[in-house]
């Protein structure tokens, strides 16, 4: 593989450790200035890596944890979830397929701002993303069946969302209200001019009874 200059260049398959994916990928990330424009790239596929993203939100690769968050920063810079329901890891020249256990990130903290319809709930996420719930990046609430728990999460980017670390989901179950939507009473919050339904009043009080 060749880059625009010519050079010959080592490809994300063909790494055999971490360094060699960090050479890549900062030429293609960028390093410290933010997510690359992964959405307007279309490479070929070249194959699945050993890397995994845990349901904790650690990374592994070649079945080692990777300890070094500057690395997992800039990897997560240039991932994207395509249509397929796959998770990528994509560069200018080349598109390789991860392993996601549940989301690709954490959101760790929160903040909230204003109070009403003028509520806004801001989230950062252990990559470091700060994004604040709205239109453009959704809440949605997914039932546990496996724990009769609560899953919640926020699109951080594309098709790539956050799941809300428990400590941080009951500190926004604390901003809950009953508010009627379509003739339904729904325990929600609000954020962004928006309304997201956690669960109905009925099942909650059934719950908390």
């Amino acid at each position: 593989m060749t880059d625009h200059s010519g050079q010959s260049e080592q490809s994300l398959t063909g790494a055999t450790e971490a360094r060699g994916l960090e050479a890549l990928i900062s030429r293609a990330a960028r390093a410290g200035k933010g997510p690359a424009p992964v959405e307007r790239w279309n490479p070929d596929f070249c194959g699945d890596l050993d890397m995994e993203i845990k349901a904790d939100g650690t990374w592994f690769y070649l079945g080692t944890p990777i300890g070094r968050m500057p690395l997992v920063q800039l990897f997560s810079s240039v991932l994207r979830k395509d249509a397929d329901g796959r998770t990528y890891l994509v560069t200018p020249v080349e598109r390789v397929g991860i392993r996601v256990a549940d989301a690709p990130f954490i959101a760790v903290e929160m903040n909230v701002s204003g109070t009403g319809d003028g509520q806004v709930i801001t989230f950062r996420t252990n990559v470091g993303d700060v994004v604040a719930a709205g239109p453009s990046h959704p809440l949605r609430f997914v039932d546990e069946d496996a724990t009769g728990g609560l899953k919640p999460y926020v699109l951080v980017r594309g098709r790539l969302e956050a799941l809300v670390a428990r400590p941080v989901m009951y500190e926004l179950v604390e901003y809950g209200e009953e508010i009627d939507i379509d003739g339904k009473a729904m325990f929600a919050v609000r954020s962004g001019g928006e309304v997201y339904p956690i669960m109905p009043v009925e099942k909650l009080e059934r719950l908390s009874a």
